[in-house]
């Protein structure tokens, strides 16, 4: 028998209990699971309102992890957990199919790459393979304080960008994203629209070439608006609102181009190779991302905070 999260009811945190351990299938691979993240995709699959439809439960949440091989190697590994039956990550041991794991260099800060993980692979894929930046570009990156943003910031400059521009509402995020290496910082203020937002943005930036949008709404309309033209929008997410007061004249003026971005669209090589980049920056020290650890016991109230918004960046769960 193996601790591991259960999560009984849609809509509560999970609980520690025992569960027996899993036996490899046909193509898995056994995994000692080091450390696994609380994400936003694991916080809305329990929730049971996902579009992925209501999880069967009980079932062990985790959509992604670090841990090791029988031989000692590090990995990182995905599942499906909350969007199929089936266990995930949240557990002492997982049995993971072949092409879900990712060798890791050895040595590798394995909570770091917890944090980073999905997030840090999905700003890498949506600056280069969707967004094609290319050096000496500006780059606006929205949200800067979620872990999506902090990686791009780092990773845009890390890829060659010539300024990177950073959005948030946090004046703290902000400050964090100067550290990380950004040019420049616009606050997003209770009233804006997006006219005000865009004079802010082009006063602290000039012509942009790519966006990085993990949030829509005024934001992502303001940004648009700040593009020169033939300049990229890329859309990984809704954070700050599901729709955007998008106007046609500034698409068409600008010939600009508004770009949708998932994870799920990458094939298993893309995504192991953004994530072999991840780690090898994280390794060397150039690629960080604000997170919190937690000894495993904690899981539920983890789960809590997490999901209130009460903690500094991503909880990372460590066995």
């Amino acid at each position: 028998m193996i601790p591991a999260a259960v999560l009984r009811i849609c809509g509560r945190p999970p609980a520690v209990e025992k569960r027996p351990s899993p036996v490899p299938g046909v193509g898995e691979v056994p995994i000692s699971v080091a450390a696994a993240p609380i994400t936003p995709l694991d916080l809305i699959c329990a929730s049971g309102t996902s579009y992925f439809g209501m999880p069967a439960t009980p079932y062990v949440p985790g959509v992604q992890g670090v841990g090791y091989r029988d031989d000692g190697t590090p990995v990182w590994f995905a599942t499906s957990a909350g969007m199929r039956p089936g266990d995930g990550s949240m557990a002492a041991a997982v049995s993971v199919p072949y092409v879900d794991v990712v060798p890791l260099p050895r040595g590798v800060p394995l909570p770091l790459i917890a944090a980073l993980g999905l997030s840090a692979v999905a700003a890498h894929s949506a600056l280069t393979r969707t967004g094609g930046l290319t050096p000496g570009e500006t780059v606006v990156v929205l949200g800067a304080g979620g872990v999506v943003g902090q990686a791009a910031i780092q990773l845009a400059r890390l890829s060659g960008a010539g300024r990177v521009i950073a959005v948030s509402r946090s004046p703290e995020a902000l400050d964090r994203a100067a550290r990380l290496g950004a040019d420049g910082g616009v606050q997003l203020l209770p009233d804006d629209d997006p006219m005000s937002l865009a004079d802010r943005l082009r006063d602290a930036s000039g012509p942009v070439d790519l966006v990085l949008d993990p949030v829509f709404g005024v934001p992502a309309a303001a940004a648009l608006r700040v593009l020169r033209p033939g300049g990229r929008l890329v859309n990984l997410g809704s954070s700050a609102a599901a729709t955007a007061p998008i106007d046609s004249a500034s698409l068409r003026s600008g010939s600009l181009r508004v770009l949708g971005y998932t994870n799920n669209a990458l094939s298993v090589a893309q995504r192991a190779e953004s994530l072999a980049e991840v780690a090898s920056l994280a390794a060397d020290g150039r690629l960080t991302v604000s997170h919190e650890i937690v000894p495993f016991g904690d899981v539920a109230s983890a789960w809590v905070r997490q999901a209130d918004g009460d903690t500094e960046g991503r909880i990372v769960l460590v066995l």
